[in-house]
Parts: C-alpha cells; structure tokens; sequence
C-alpha cells in the first residue's frame, strides 16, 4: 500500500474570469519509506500539491490518502500526527519572540502528548543540538541550526510523513549538505516517507529514489533520480531543466575559480 497517494488532483483559484487552475489531474503514487521529489521551475505547482497534502489547501478535486487513508477536506487533528511540513524559510517558521523549548512544546500540548521534556531533549539530540539549544531564540541561532529546530518541531510528534519544502534552498552550500546528510539519516533511523519540492537537481539526486517533473501544474515526466543524473529524460522540459542546472554549476564553479 502507498503512503501517499495522489489521483486526478486538481486545484483552482478565484472565480468566474478570474479563475485560474493551477493543478491539472496530478497523480503519483509514494511507496512507504520512500524519498520522492517533485521538481520544476517556480510556479508550476510543485509547494501547491504539498499544501493539499498538509491541509493548507482545502478546496481541491480529486483524491488523495496517506496510508492508504482517504484525505478529507475538512482534516481532523489525528492527520497532523502523520504528517508534517518543513518550510523553506527556517527564520520564517519559527516565531522570533518563542524560545526553542516553546517551538517544540507547542505541538505536544495541542495533541495531548506527555513526557514533554523528555521528547524535547531527545528530539534535539537526534538533530544533533545539544539541552543548551533549549532556552535560545531563533535570532541567536544559524540558519542551518534553525533548520534542525524545524525539523525536530515537524518530528517531534513522531510522523510517517514529512513533506520537505525547498529545505536547503536558504542556506548556505556547506550547510546544505549537513542538513541533507540528516535528513538521509533521520529517513533510516525514523523511517520515514519523504515528498520533497526542490528545483535543485543535485539535491533531488543526493536525497530522492524518483522524481516527478512538473510544469505549469502537470507532471510531465517520472524516472528515477539516477536516470534523471545519466541524462535518459525523454521530455524536452525535463532536459531543458538538466541543462539550466549544469549550466548554472559550470557558471558557479567559474565565479569561484575567478
């Protein structure tokens, strides 16, 4: 059975004229434990599908399920105990005046959960911060800090899911692939099922097993991450995305030399 599963979802905003539909019939299908990438160009519909997913998108068509659990629109409060987003913007996602301590609280207390300083203290070790991290601000943190704290709020109520969205894109090269070392790890040690919205093909090849192209909110292509990195896209937009990723690491790797 799939964890996730998505069949003919569409989405549309605004009415009448102004209507415009910005999810046509996507479907994919995650198997569970799976890392699965959704890749395009911004705009294409990529964070929208996580959105539905998450319950921050409530009037779409279609279906989809988590664990083979049909989603409603109206989402009960047992569904956030499987599913959990990271943002892109890990300052953003934290709230500046909260400490850590009360970041990772916050859940716990609206789901009833005991044992909270316990599952603070160990939610932080698995994302390699120390107790010291409990009691600090986001502002006294570094970015890739602040996005070990996002990850442990999303992980703290012990999902099955957690859709990733852009999760590096904020933060700096070498921090990067700190947090994508740990995302690997936590998927093994937790086991967990990945959907990750990024437009970085290198990230998708070092964290995904597939990948679904999108553009203009439809998948065009699936493969598999390695086919995608031995250039056997078939779709002309998916080889015009390969392209424009090696032709800005050649114009990266220039500016560096330089």
């Amino acid at each position: 059975m799939p964890m996730i599963q998505a069949h003919a979802l569409n989405l549309s905003f605004g009415t009448g004229l102004a209507l415009n539909q910005v999810l046509h019939d996507v479907s994919l299908s995650v198997a569970d434990g799976e890392s699965f990438g959704l890749v395009g160009e911004s705009g294409s519909g990529k964070t929208t599908v996580l959105r539905c997913l998450a319950g921050q998108y409530r009037h779409w068509h279609g279906e989809l399920s988590i664990a083979g659990v049909p989603l409603q629109h109206k989402i009960p409060k047992e569904h956030f105990r499987k599913v959990q987003m990271v943002f892109q913007d890990p300052y953003g996602s934290l709230h500046p005046r909260h400490t850590i301590d009360t970041a990772l609280r916050e859940p716990l207390i609206i789901h009833g959960v005991g044992d909270k300083d316990d599952r603070i203290d160990e939610i932080l070790r698995k994302v390699g911060l120390n107790d010291s991290f409990r009691f600090r601000y986001p502002h006294q943190l570094s970015g890739g800090q602040r996005q070990r704290v996002a990850i442990a709020r999303a992980l703290i109520l012990q999902p099955r899911v957690l859709l990733l969205d852009e999760p590096t894109s904020a933060l700096d090269v070498s921090v990067q692939a700190e947090i994508l070392n740990l995302l690997t790890d936590l998927r093994q040690q937790e086991k967990l099922t990945y959907l990750m919205v990024t437009h970085d093909l290198g990230v998708v090849t070092h964290l995904c097993d597939r990948v679904a192209v999108m553009q203009q909110g439809r998948i065009v292509e699936l493969m598999d991450s390695q086919g995608l990195s031995q250039d056997l896209a078939t779709h002309d937009y998916t080889r015009m995305l390969v392209q424009a990723s090696r032709d800005f690491s050649q114009e990266s790797e220039r500016r560096q030399i330089g």
